[in-house]
């Protein structure tokens, strides 16, 4: 006698206990929410696997084609048979795209939990069903109305009997079979075909434009007479005063059985724009990079001795990010960018004192003295795991605040994900190969297409992540002219081609370092553009798998050591010009730019930086301690030219008249041994406002303080140099400002954490373990069956006298137990020893031995024999 086939399951819970651990485990493993905290047993982890939120995000994660498959689930009867699935996607016509992605869709859909059954029977879970079936408030994607059943539901008994007699069928005994007689017509393609043979031309077009959606419309107390042909055979149905709706089987009928418009059973290729060689996409990359980090030094240096306060609701202010930008020679959103991912990188941060302002961290010191290489590697680490999102900078958030750089609101837990997947498709091309924007974006809008269109017309913002991550990766030297770099492929943990291309020329020593933001070559350079690529479709449903969203260590060392060889060699040398200007062909060593910008103002910034001497710039470097022999002893070494004689003249000058005049605390006075130049000061109208007064012939002193007082003579002409209480000169060297140690933030991660192989295993476990002694077959020791799921309940002699047996027969029993926190559980334990009031048992449900005290076990019952 053959062995009975094993029954269909009839709720999602009984489809869950037919599944191994590792479909278990890769249940909990996509859908993270179910597993925090950890289901007692099956029934729990279905019924929270059917909870809205919990569906939302799984819809949220399908790809469209799935999406859609459940969008036609969700208007199909239930259950619905898999080849019923199949016509609504496919259409009376067929699809072999369709047919060849659906079976995988469905299984994916199914180990989703978001659909159960045999392919006979699926049933899509009901809060899917209740979020994707049309209604008036909810239209449906797929532009279908009610079923007629839904529409005829608060319609009289004889208008039912009417509408069916004059579509021509017989007359029912009851409006119940009068509906289906109905729906049996509008779904049978040779009848309703006929049926339509006869309708009027205008009626015919009301039909077309109703089709694909929206299926309402609007209608007079008196309708014309082809509206009221399809009126009186059911084609169109009242749904309230003047308001009538399209039956989803007569739309159905006129769609060739399809429930979408186009189905999109394959990811849209990402078709290439423009290819170019390898080593011009990482020579370009390499000086994006280089200038990526030029641009954050120039940024912390300018904060240095403290940045601009943080506003009471935290951030930076509107002025303070214009005044940043204009610093660095940028718009404010790349301002905004620079800033964020200084932040990000953990360099920057507030200071916490009461007057809070930002500054430089303490680990910005020790990036310094890392290699090149290691400092991009560490901001690009930063920007390819942050939350944060500075596109957002300038925006409302959903309360209508502004948002600001470096305050609040700006953490978007999908872009890490956004920046990984887009990367991703710029390196399933070849090398060299750029990609076409909208073809990035038309991807991921097909890989994640739930999160449409916002409120407003604005754009999906996994679409504005996306433009913003191909940008951002272009400035950092990820991409260069639009392709993934041979670092950028190394960061994502992709290994670079073995084939090596024709070499191109060798860059001189002090060449002038490529600028970012250039424009991609055009294929007429002499690099055709390549065949599609990246059309091969994943199995539907799977997006693409994507590199982990965190970069490896091993991944940034390897990217770090791939760009290390195209950074340009730091020089020891400039070029001193007669218009005293200084040229930097390159970039500088430390040292030698560090006092190079104290000594001259940066006039232009590139691949070569010119720098100019003024006669303010030669006194700050006097102020800082420097004295003229100390700089003409600076140039001289560091010139590939010789020091011109107009800059001999400006150091000589300036250093003559630096500190002739001394400042210092009355609130501040001005003593000099040549009193001809006091009086100088005091007859000339423009010291008026300083209020000077003449305490001895060669001091003077005023009420104001001794910073004001310097640069008021400075503004005069003079070079005055301040001076301590003993009357030595103040060398103004500025002490840089440092923020107390502080760690970069933390991503904000999108919903519960992705849960790692030991906690699945376990989790598993302890799920199997909680529903086997939910579902075990139980004796009764009660005058009364206890219910399932309610905890059994014997008197403390019972519960005892049971126990003592089970030691004696070591066989399990079913108890219900009452932690101290009051939360109630079932288990299925063994006991081993009964003595002191607790009860030592092995814990089915736990997998290990534990202690139970007697008082908290709420009854016991035996276990049944089968």
């Amino acid at each position: 006698m053959s062995p009975e086939a094993p029954s269909a399951p009839r709720s999602l819970a009984e489809a869950l206990r037919t599944r191994d651990d590792a479909s278990l485990a890769a249940l909990l493993r996509d859908r993270p929410d179910l597993i925090a905290p950890v289901p007692t047993d099956l029934t729990q982890l279905a019924t929270r696997a059917g909870t809205r939120a919990s569906v939302l995000r799984a819809l949220e994660h399908l790809d469209r084609f799935a999406l859609q498959a459940a969008q036609a689930l969700a208007v199909a009867p239930d259950p619905a048979t898999y080849d019923t699935l199949h016509e609504l996607l496919a259409g009376d016509d067929g699809d072999e795209a369709v047919s060849a992605a659906l079976p995988a869709t469905v299984a994916t859909l199914r180990e989703q939990a978001l659909i159960w059954g045999d392919d006979d029977r699926l049933h899509l879970v009901r809060t899917a069903r209740e979020l994707l079936a049309p209604s008036a408030q909810h239209p449906s994607p797929t532009g279908l109305g009610p079923t007629v059943r839904e529409a005829t539901s608060g319609m009289s008994p004889g208008r039912v009997q009417q509408i069916v007699n004059t579509a021509g069928l017989p007359s029912t005994h009851d409006p119940v079979s009068a509906v289906d007689a109905l729906t049996g017509l509008f779904t049978d393609r040779k009848r309703m075909a006929a049926l339509l043979s006869g309708a009027p031309e205008a009626a015919r077009e009301v039909l077309t434009r109703l089709m694909w959606g929206p299926p309402y419309g609007q209608v007079t107390a008196d309708p014309a007479a082809h509206l009221r042909w399809l009126l009186d055979r059911g084609l169109l149905l009242p749904t309230a005063p003047g308001t009538v709706v399209l039956p989803r089987e007569v739309a159905l009928h006129l769609r060739g059985g399809r429930a979408h418009r186009a189905p999109e059973p394959v990811p849209p290729a990402v078709e290439p724009a423009v290819a170019h060689g390898r080593r011009i996409v990482d020579a370009t990359a390499a000086g994006q990079a280089y200038t990526a980090l030029a641009t954050v030094e120039e940024l912390l240096k300018l904060w240095d001795q403290g940045g601009p306060a943080v506003l009471r609701a935290g951030g930076l202010s509107v002025r303070d990010l214009k005044r940043t930008a204009v610093a660095l020679d940028a718009p404010e959103p790349l301002a905004a960018f620079w800033v964020e991912l200084t932040y990000a990188a953990g360099l920057l941060a507030s200071d916490g004192a009461a007057d809070e302002r930002y500054a430089p961290t303490p680990a910005y010191d020790t990036w310094l003295e890392r290699p090149v290489a290691e400092r991009w590697g560490r901001l690009a680490t930063a920007w390819l795991t942050a939350t944060r999102t500075s596109g957002l900078v300038g925006g409302r958030d959903a309360k209508d605040r502004a948002l600001s750089a470096l305050g609040p609101g700006l953490d978007r837990s999908a872009a890490p994900e956004v920046r990984h997947r887009v990367l991703s498709l710029l390196a399933g091309l070849p090398e060299g190969v750029a990609p076409a924007p909208d073809a990035v974006l038309t991807r991921l809008t097909w890989e994640r297409p739930l999160r449409g269109p916002q409120q407003g017309g604005a754009e999906d913002l996994r679409v504005r992540l996306a433009r913003w991550t191909l940008s951002e990766a272009e400035l950092l030297g990820v991409t260069g002219r639009g392709a993934l770099s041979s670092h950028g492929r190394a960061l994502m943990g992709v290994a670079p081609a073995e084939a090596e291309e024709p070499a191109e020329p060798a860059r001189a020593a002090g060449q002038v370092i490529p600028r970012p933001g250039g424009e991609p070559r055009a294929a007429t350079d002499g690099h055709a553009p390549t065949a599609a690529a990246g059309s091969e479709a994943p199995a539907a449903g799977h997006p693409e798998p994507t590199a982990p969203l965190t970069a490896t260590g091993q991944a940034t060392a390897t990217a770090v050591g791939l760009l290390a060889p195209l950074l340009p060699e730091p020089l020891d040398h400039v070029l001193l010009q007669a218009d005293l200007t200084a040229v930097a062909p390159g970039p500088l060593l430390r040292p030698l730019a560090e006092t190079l910008g104290v000594l001259a103002d940066v006039e232009s910034k590139g691949g070569a930086t010119v720098y100019r001497f003024t006669p303010a710039s030669v006194r700050r470097a006097l102020d800082a301690g420097q004295t003229a022999a100390d700089l003409h002893a600076f140039l001289a070494q560091h010139s590939r030219t010789p020091v011109p004689q107009p800059l001999a003249y400006l150091i000589d000058d300036v250093a003559r008249r630096h500190g002739h005049l001394r400042v210092g605390v009355a609130s501040a006075y001005v003593r000099c041994d040549d009193d001809a130049v006091l009086n100088e000061i005091i007859a000339d109208k423009r010291a008026a406002a300083l209020r000077l007064r003449r305490l001895a012939p060669t001091v003077l002193a005023a009420p104001c303080d001794p910073g004001t007082l310097l640069e008021g003579l400075r503004a005069l002409g003079y070079a005055p140099a301040a001076e301590s209480s003993q009357g030595d000169v103040l060398i103004t060297r500025a002490d840089a400002h440092r923020t107390p140690p502080r760690t970069a933030p933390e991503p904000v991660p999108e919903g519960p954490p992705s849960p790692d192989s030991v906690l699945l295993t376990a989790a598993v476990r302890a799920i199997r373990a909680g529903d086997l002694a939910a579902t075990a077959p139980r004796k009764t020791t009660g005058p009364e069956p206890a219910a399932g799921g309610e905890l059994p309940r014997t008197t403390p002699a019972d519960t005892l006298a049971t126990m003592q047996a089970a030691v004696l027969t070591g066989e399990a029993v079913w108890i219900g137990y009452v932690n101290a926190d009051g939360a109630a559980s079932q288990r299925v334990v063994a006991p081993i020893r009964v003595e002191g009031g607790f009860v030592t048992a092995y814990d089915h449900t736990a997998d290990e031995v534990r202690t139970y005290p007697l008082h908290r076990i709420t009854g016991v019952a035996e276990l049944a024999d089968d």
